[in-house]
């Protein structure tokens, strides 16, 4: 009995650690000192069911985008965008 109490505490632990790594990972393709964790045009997370995100620079800015779609967007009001992610960044 003790011996499938240990294996049940020990298989639950382990869940709970590989789902909190699993929340912890930056999307392929975003760097990990990427301020935002959501698309600044869509509010939709990155990664999700957009597809693979979409990198923009404007004036030296990089600014992730959740898919292709948003592009239109971004392009209509960049600098709108680009102050968002200024805005998330850490003050140094």
């Amino acid at each position: 009995m003790k011996r499938i109490s240990l294996l049940t505490v020990l298989a639950a632990g382990l869940f709970s650690v590989s789902l909190a790594t699993a929340a912890d990972q930056t999307p392929e393709g975003i760097p990990a000192d990427y301020p935002l964790k959501k698309c600044v045009v869509s509010d939709e997370p990155f990664g999700g069911e957009m597809g693979k995100p979409v990198k923009v620079t404007h004036e030296g800015t990089d600014v992730y985008l959740c898919c292709k779609a948003c592009l239109k967007d971004f392009k209509k009001d960049p600098a709108k965008y680009t102050q968002k992610v200024k805005d998330a960044a850490p003050k140094k």
